[in-house]
């Protein structure tokens, strides 16, 4: 049975009532900044904000010799953060819960600005501009994180808590492997329900591609670029293995066929070639080239699986080709190594995150189907519980002039504590 009419008024005026301290503890999010391996500053900035909150926080450290043990881990580079995951736990008084338990998890690491002079405005700045907040992971997903936040404190303010255990978790990696939550997934940190305000336009995720990242490098025979012809030219034989990679993008998009979510999806499974690092001089016939590459699989479909077709096809380039076949490309895996999920329809969890989206919107709530990563695969695969990736509206992560819609964040934190209160149930603080 939902909570009382008069609670949820109380918890959505309360939200309100706390927003302008939320946005400005977003914009210090924000210009706190942080790339990968460099969250450590605002990793303690939200390690304070918990402690000062009462949910005495906890710092996970990244371990490599336990996450090597796991299927769904991604491959440890050197670029691998070694920033901590930072826990707070809420306990409820009661010695038996009044609802069920719940992990609010939010990924604090950003993907990089890109060149600074095509942004409008300083990548970190946190300017606010009508109804759009701007900054580099201001969307994706930092607002995310303050909202989990601010709607616990929107029920205290209420006068009551979670009757149930709430876990708040703050990840580092999600951009690049998905370690940071698999470590919590590994060191014991379960709930019934798991939220994450990715920014997903108000609506829900019903589908998740797996994602796997991996670099292809190509030696080739250096020479004068006098006599190139007596040599050859790596960046060339390397961009021979991208068009066979390109014909194995294009049969795994056919299989979309009889996939449910994806079916409909146009190209659902990107093969982006995202970085090139090659030769050493204009006069020089590069002697090497390598690319840095991210691929989409469909649900269902095994990492471990997907890596051995890629490898095939690297190895079946290689032998038709005159210079490859001597000279053998090598693959590396050196990031996402994931699969992807369905969420499957009707849950108990869903059927309230309906609810307080209706209540705090006024609209029904719709899902939908994303090629990108997402955390939630963690719970949903290897938890096996109901977990539910629904955030804010937004626009250009990942891009130039990224932003999210303040007005959106508001109604996404009123729909979180609504659900808090719900899910969880309540309990009175006492005075």
């Amino acid at each position: 049975m939902p909570i009382s009419p008069e609670l949820a008024a109380s918890i959505t005026a309360s939200v309100a009532a706390g927003f302008d301290d939320q946005i400005a503890y977003t914009q210090q999010l924000i210009r706190t900044g942080g790339q990968r391996g460099e969250e450590h500053a605002v990793q303690a900035l939200v390690y304070e904000r918990f402690a000062a909150a009462g949910y005495n926080p906890t710092r996970l450290e990244m371990d490599p010799e336990l996450l090597s043990t796991h299927e769904g881990a991604g491959r440890i580079s050197a670029e691998h953060s070694k920033a901590p995951i930072v826990i707070g736990v809420h306990e409820p008084k009661a010695q038996t819960p009044h609802g069920k338990s719940l992990i609010l998890n939010a990924h604090i690491d950003v993907v990089p600005t890109g060149p600074v002079d095509l942004w409008t405005r300083d990548p970190y700045s946190g300017d606010i501009e009508g109804d759009k907040l701007y900054g580099r992971g201001g969307a994706d997903m930092r607002a995310g994180s303050a909202a989990n936040l601010f709607a616990l404190k929107a029920l205290r303010r209420s006068g009551v808590q979670p009757g149930s255990k709430v876990i708040l978790e703050s990840v580092v990696e999600e951009e690049s492997t998905g370690n940071g939550t698999l470590m919590t997934h590994l060191k014991g940190y379960r709930a019934d329900a798991v939220i994450i305000p990715e920014p997903m336009d108000e609506k829900l995720v019903r589908a998740n591609t797996g994602v796997l990242w991996f670099q292809v490098e190509v030696k080739g025979i250096p020479v004068h670029v006098r006599d190139m012809g007596t040599g050859t030219n790596a960046i060339d034989a390397c961009w021979r293995v991208v068009g066979g990679l390109r014909e194995l993008e294009k049969e795994w998009n056919e299989k979309k066929i009889g996939r449910l979510h994806f079916e409909n999806e146009n190209h659902p499974l990107n093969l982006n070639v995202a970085k090139i690092n090659a030769g050493d001089w204009a006069s020089s016939v590069p002697a090497w080239c390598r690319i840095d590459c991210r691929i989409a699989i469909f649900p269902g479909v095994s990492a471990k699986s997907a890596a051995a077709e890629i490898e095939a096809k690297v190895d079946e380039v290689a032998r038709s080709d005159a210079f490859l076949s001597k000279n053998t490309p090598t693959v590396t895996w050196n990031g996402f190594f994931s699969e992807g999920y369905v969420l499957e329809p009707d849950s108990e969890a869903e059927k309230t995150l309906r609810w307080a989206h209706q209540q705090a919107t006024g609209d029904e709530l719709q899902s939908f189907t994303t090629a990108a990563y997402l955390d939630t695969r963690i719970h949903s695969l290897y938890d096996k519980v109901p977990a539910l990736c629904y955030g804010p509206i937004s626009s250009n992560i990942h891009g130039f002039d990224e932003w999210v819609s303040i007005s959106s964040l508001q109604r996404i934190t009123t729909a979180i504590a609504l659900y808090v209160a719900e899910w969880c149930g309540v309990e009175a603080i006492e005075s």
